[in-house]
């Protein structure tokens, strides 16, 4: 089937099963394309929570889709390919939290959206990359103490931005952690008039030499609004697709073309279409383990920064 064919398909699918399509901005191009939203985990678990659709397709990994569920238990969400899985989200369980507790009891247990279901059962609250920086400072304002879970370099960050003590779990983004301080020079040489756009997973010593340190969501803001012509993007360069189709008259350099999240790119056109026609494969969760994970996200959707 040609692409032509794939997408009036989707769009007839769509129409039938009263569906919306979310996809995250590291997707393949042609999903971004076919999606209704395209945004960061923040804005697709907002256009998660409010939309009036029955179906939701996601185009991400499974964490995410687990995340609609929560926020939407009464509509259908489905995920295009059971394998796109997070290793971040892997490198900690429910039971790994369940120690930590124990360990450091009258902490305030802040998890990344990027756990799963049963973590963000056993955490207090829940933030992205775009509002992490608020939740502690919201935290630490009462005097609270934090046991963030599992980005060790979102916790790093978090910490140093303002100057609360973190206990953090030692988890990364294998992708993020591909690009180097090497890699930022070698393209700041290159380009020497870029701005270097930086995410947060990234390590301390690639921060340190960003203009900016910002979620994937503020990140396109930035290249909307500033006036600068060029830039260095440090993330998953799957972004650079929206980066372009919405300032065409600007430059985007991705820092590492070695930084790609292989599950991200798992999601395709003809899975999205067979994932409408047959309803698969649709994010089931226990009743306790929603209700739990609800609770401990539910604050996430009121800091948009």
């Amino acid at each position: 089937m040609s692409q032509s064919s794939l997408v009036s398909e989707i769009v007839r699918l769509k129409k039938q099963r009263n569906a919306v399509i979310l996809a995250h901005n590291y997707q393949i191009p042609e999903v971004q394309d076919i999606a209704d939203f395209v945004g960061d985990s923040l804005g697709l678990s907002i256009e998660a929570a409010t939309t009036d659709a029955k179906t939701i397709l996601f185009c991400g990994v499974h964490f995410m889709a687990e995340t609609a569920k929560i926020l939407s238990p009464g509509k259908t969400v489905l995920l295009p390919d059971l394998d796109a899985g997070c290793p971040m989200a892997d490198m900690i369980t429910a039971s790994d939290v369940q120690e930590l507790r124990r360990q450091y009891p009258g902490h305030t247990f802040l998890c990344y959206v990027n756990t799963s279901a049963a973590v963000k059962a056993e955490c207090d609250l829940c933030c992205t990359s775009a509002n992490a920086l608020s939740m502690v400072r919201d935290i630490a304002s009462t005097g609270g103490r934090v046991v963030f879970v599992p980005d060790m370099h979102l916790a790093g960050y978090a910490a140093d931005s303002t100057g609360c003590d973190i206990v953090a779990w030692q988890g990364f983004c294998p992708a993020h952690a591909r690009i180097t301080p090497e890699d930022i020079l070698m393209q700041k040489e290159r380009h020497p008039q870029a701005v270097v756009l930086a995410h947060p997973e990234c390590s301390a010593e690639v921060r340190e030499l960003a203009d900016e340190v910002v979620s994937t969501e503020i990140m396109c803001l930035y290249a909307h609004n500033m006036s600068a012509g060029e830039f260095i993007v440090a993330t998953e360069p799957g972004i650079l697709h929206r980066l372009r189709a919405e300032n065409p008259a600007k430059r985007f350099h991705p820092a590492s073309e070695e930084a790609l999240c292989p599950n991200m790119k798992l999601v395709t056109l003809e899975k999205i279409r067979f994932s409408l026609k047959e309803m698969l494969h649709p994010v089931t969760l226990d009743r306790e383990t929603l209700f739990r994970a609800k609770k401990c996200i539910r604050r996430m959707l009121e800091y948009r920064s």
